[in-house]
């Protein structure tokens, strides 16, 4: 993992079974409204995720396999 500035890191995670996919994930200020105006366009997440310090993270996926997560601070 790299801080690129604050706030802003890279993470870097050698996955040769996912080569090929892309999976990125972008942390949001409102968690709440960015899921749900995805929501509003008709895609839900295939996952989502709640850590220890509760950090959420919603993950879509498309056909193709590729994934991007929306992540947030906890509510």
């Amino acid at each position: 993992m790299w801080e690129l500035a604050e706030h802003r890191s890279l993470f870097v995670e050698h996955q040769p079974e996912h080569a090929g996919h892309a999976l990125h994930t972008v942390f949001v200020d409102d968690f709440d409204a960015c899921v749900a105006a995805i929501a509003e366009r008709g895609l839900e997440p295939a996952k989502r995720e709640t850590y220890g310090n509760g950090v959420r993270k919603a993950i879509y996926v498309d056909p193709e396999g590729n994934e991007i997560g929306f992540g947030g601070a906890p509510a």
